[in-house]
């Protein structure tokens, strides 16, 4: 038995089966499938669902039919696939959110930009849109060709004689075996107009299509273009990308506070997904400063309200949802059609050109079948007039015959008529007998000659059949043109920088002992007198108060080293800023510290330059000196500044050109110079040597700093004393010695709480533990020797100290205007 069936067994090479078998696959998925026709721009299954609709009679001017009719007609018939693929695809064709033009029109739950399914199919109901009758217009008159359906039993279109040009009007997407499509929308006008320059003028450019009739995709969702390079790639090519811009608006509210107002997104985004993803980076607090989002769409458009913070900038908010969220992607072009049956990437004025051609073949072909008929029915009319003139024989020769067949053939021989016209002749009602109905009959054969040369000027001239796609055109122009949606931004094809949003400005950074840290302008603070009560500059907690205070500006980089040897980086405008008698946010909400560490320095910087170099100074004494080039990468968690010894942190950094001289300053008061060269350059993670040897173990560093001949040396203590002595009177000594009495300290005046630099044009900040600020000029405190208490800078209450000092710019402003300024008046604290 098995030696019987063998024969029937066929040998083949399975690896070459399977490159045929495939290709075969690959061939039938692209043409039959995948990719749009470039005369139509439709898929198959687009298609057949608007042929059948046509064919039901689902006319934009009928009554809407129940979708499941649609649906059973284009499976049973055309399309032998899974309902829910044609049911969907028609959902889309009727979701004005997916097409620019909607070619069905839909009655019911047909889906929402949020990603609402659409209602079943049982549920809905359809017809054809008035502009898909554009589409299907003409079909009738031999426009295009038909082929067998799947099983032989009906006929459908090859191609649907489109009358605009859907391929770029509602675009196109789809994947294929190897290949795919992605053809974005365009505005109809432009699009018509386009193709009416061409037929005129078919050598014009692409640049010039660009510049003066197509400006790029116009998408159903609206939204912005960035840039026109993209597209150019796009148009000129067949392939490019662009990118995709939600449109914001910006509003300001009276209490100071901003909104970020979304009425439009780009095309193919999920509402609600966009939503739920900002929330998501709010909540994991990758955006900073949204206190609200809500959706306030409704059926007369689109409004998404975020709400900020009153501290934030809403363009570095906004700025970050465009990186992070779908309010801005990007899509890629790929003008990929099937031409002839082959799939080509095409650029724009192919694009236009071959619908051209599709429309001159549908208007030779619609001419050519008016002509037959125009042909035929003057042949006919030519053999009534015959019987006209001759009527009574006529008559006369139908009476005497027996039958139909003799009458017809009586008619043929004696008057010389065709078959066609013996039975029209016989057909022939009495009515047309008389005298009126014989001037009709001379009237319609005139007219049908009139036609007849008419029709054939047309087919003979060329110039003809494009007017004629020309008024029709213009026709459909006028019919459905509607405003451009999605603006085309000019320079902006690029992700804003944050500093590019931000004005460069000088503003204050306060950060508290407990780690609260804020911006603030630096017009907040107001000068005042020696021996003022000082403004309450920021609230705190009984036992916090303000330990760091830096004059910097917003664009510059902000290194903060811990009391662990540390470093984190950040920019001066991302630290919120807050009002004056606010206390800030916690540091860890900006920087990732541990819990265990808190910042002991702050630094300025503008450029990590090789030149420049970064002078360490730790409690114990310890001092180091590295290239400022080796902080330039610092990760979000912070790199090692410093290796620490055993009971030891870091209290202050300054940044050196490496020629300077640097003086330590003790609590006790004594304070030593030597040349930073005294230091040899280390690596970032090296420890240091000794700077100053400590009398006493209750002694311990508090200040270091840059200092050099024509300066003066300020010490403040912390019962609010100071003075200011000449740089010259602390000679330079070699580093690690005991260093020399910068003041003499009693009971009175306290310990020593700062010791700063100073040139005596610039003015101080005084920050006490209890967190009241006072702001005076230098050149206001007496200079005296160093062996003296110095004079009263700031009356304290009996339990408060001084905390730290800064030096701050002098600020110009008059006292009203800086009183103005404070939004304040002198507070007794």
């Amino acid at each position: 038995m098995a030696d019987q069936e063998r024969p029937h067994v066929q040998e083949v090479n399975i690896s070459q089966e399977m490159k045929t078998s495939f290709l075969d696959y690959a061939m039938s998925v692209i043409v039959s499938r995948a990719l749009p026709d470039v005369r139509d721009g439709l898929k198959p299954v687009h298609r057949r669902i608007l042929y059948a609709m046509h064919d039901l009679g689902m006319h934009a001017d009928k009554a809407y039919k129940k979708s499941a009719r649609i649906v059973g007609e284009v499976i049973g018939k055309y399309h032998p696939h899974g309902d829910s693929a044609v049911y969907d695809t028609m959902v889309r064709m009727a979701q004005d959110f997916n097409y620019r033009y909607t070619l069905v029109d839909g009655h019911g739950n047909f889906g929402s930009v949020d990603g609402d399914a659409a209602a079943a199919m049982r549920y809905t109901e359809a017809r054809m849109s008035k502009i898909s009758m554009e589409i299907l217009r003409d079909i009738n008159k031999d426009t295009i060709d038909f082929t067998d359906n799947y099983d032989g039993s009906e006929k459908e279109p090859l191609v649907l004689p489109s009358r605009f040009p859907n391929l770029l009007v509602n675009g196109a997407s789809g994947i294929a075996v190897g290949m795919a499509t992605n053809i974005p929308p365009h505005q109809l006008g432009e699009v018509i107009d386009a193709v009416l320059a061409i037929s005129k003028n078919p050598d014009m450019t692409i640049d010039e299509l660009m510049e003066n009739y197509i400006y790029g995709p116009d998408f159903p969702t609206a939204g912005q273009i960035l840039g026109r390079s993209g597209i150019r790639k796009a148009y000129e090519t067949g392939k490019g990308s662009i990118t995709l811009r939600a449109k914001t608006d910006i509003i300001e509210h009276e209490n100071g506070k901003s909104s970020i107002i979304v009425t439009e997104i780009p095309y193919q985004v999920n509402k609600a997904k966009l939503i739920e993803k900002i929330a998501e980076l709010v909540r994991d607090k990758k955006i900073d400063g949204i206190t609200d989002l809500r959706d306030e769409s409704d059926r007369e458009g689109m409004r998404i309200v975020i709400e900020l913070r009153r501290d934030v900038n809403p363009n570095v908010v906004l700025n970050n949802l465009y990186k992070q969220t779908a309010m801005q992607t990007s899509f890629g072009i790929n003008l990929l059609a099937l031409v002839d049956g082959e799939p080509k990437v095409l650029n724009l004025k192919q694009c236009l050109q071959f619908y051209l051609d599709h429309q001159k073949e549908v208007i030779k072909r619609r001419t050519a079948y008016e002509l037959r008929k125009a042909e035929a029915r003057a042949h006919i009319v030519e053999g009534l007039r015959v019987a006209l003139d001759h009527l009574d024989e006529v008559i006369s020769l139908i009476r005497h015959s027996k039958t139909t067949d003799i009458a017809r053939e009586g008619l043929m021989n004696r008057f010389d008529l065709s078959e066609k016209q013996a039975q029209a002749i016989l057909d022939m009602r009495l009515q047309r007998l008389t005298g009126l109905e014989r001037e009709k009959i001379e009237q319609e054969y005139k007219d049908l000659v009139k036609l007849i040369g008419e029709l054939k000027e047309i087919l003979a001239n060329e110039e003809k059949v494009l007017d004629i796609i020309r008024e029709e055109l213009t026709e459909v122009k006028e019919k459905y043109n509607d405003e451009r949606r999605t603006e085309i931004v000019i320079g902006q094809a690029d992700f804003f920088e944050d500093e590019d949003l931000i004005p460069e400005e000088t503003v204050i950074i306060t950060l508290t002992h407990k780690g609260y840290i804020k911006r603030l302008p630096l017009s907040t603070y107001r000068s005042q007198r020696r021996g003022g009560r000082g403004v309450q500059g920021m609230g705190t907690n009984e036992d916090d108060f303000v330990e760091h205070l830096l004059s910097t500006s917003t664009h510059d980089h902000l290194l903060f080293f811990t009391n662990k040897g540390k470093v984190y980086k950040a920019k001066g405008y991302e630290i919120p800023e807050f009002g004056r008698t606010a206390k800030g946010i916690p540091i860890v909400n900006v920087l990732n510290i541990e819990k265990d560490e808190w910042i002991n320095a702050v630094i300025a910087v503008q450029d990590f330059e090789d030149d420049s170099y970064l002078f360490f100074s730790t409690r114990n004494g310890i001092s180091k000196r590295t290239s400022l080039s080796q902080f330039a990468n610092i990760r979000r968690d912070g790199i090692r500044a410093i290796n620490l010894r055993e009971e030891d942190e870091l209290i202050s950094v300054r940044l050196t050109d490496g020629t300077k001289d640097i003086m330590v300053g003790t609590k006790k008061g004594y304070l030593i110079r030597f040349p930073e060269t005294d230091v040899r350059p280390m690596g970032r993670t090296a420890s240091g040597v000794k700077a100053i040897s400590l009398r006493d173990d209750e002694d311990e560093v508090v200040s270091m700093d840059i200092i050099e001949d024509g300066l003066q040396v300020l010490v403040v203590t912390v019962n609010g004393f100071g003075k200011r002595t000449p740089a010259e009177d602390y000679r330079i000594t070699g580093r690690g010695g005991k260093g020399i009495l910068t003041c003499h300290l009693t009971e009175r005046n306290g310990t020593v709480a700062a010791v700063k630099t100073v040139t005596g044009e610039e003015d101080i900040m005084i920050i006490t533990e209890s967190g009241v600020l006072i702001r005076m000029p230098v050149d206001g405190i007496s200079v005296t020797g160093r062996n003296t208490q110095g004079v009263r800078l700031i009356r304290l209450h009996e339990d408060d100290k001084v905390a730290t000092v800064a030096r701050i710019e002098r600020e110009e402003d008059s006292e009203e205007e800086s009183v103005a300024e404070s939004g304040t008046t002198e507070e007794q604290t």
